[in-house]
């Protein structure tokens, strides 16, 4: 299972506010239907198999375009764990139960 942080940023707009651009890349995870996410107020997380997080990368990136942005920039940082399976949730709550003890 892979899990993978993006953040999608558009440079040059006219506003300060980044909100309304950083939707549309949202709105392409909304029509994917094997991929779990989860926004952040600095990104957005995605689990699922590998090649199809770096498909919905790249349709995010590419979606976050028009309007009069010219330039957008995207990072990705992925955890791609092998030796067993554990999505989102099971890291969370791994931490969790470690705090508790």
């Amino acid at each position: 299972m892979t899990i993978a942080e993006i953040s999608v940023v558009p440079l040059g707009t006219k506003t300060p506010s980044v909100s309304q651009y950083v939707a549309r890349a949202v709105k392409v995870l909304e029509r994917e239907k094997d991929i779990k996410y989860e926004t952040t107020p600095m990104g957005t997380i995605i689990e699922g198999d590998l090649d199809r997080i770096l498909a919905v990368v790249k349709k995010m990136h590419e979606a976050t375009f028009g309007e009069g942005v010219a330039r957008v920039l995207t990072t990705v940082e992925i955890d791609d764990r092998r030796d067993k399976t554990q999505g989102m949730k099971e890291k969370v709550d791994s931490l969790k139960k470690k705090l508790q003890g």
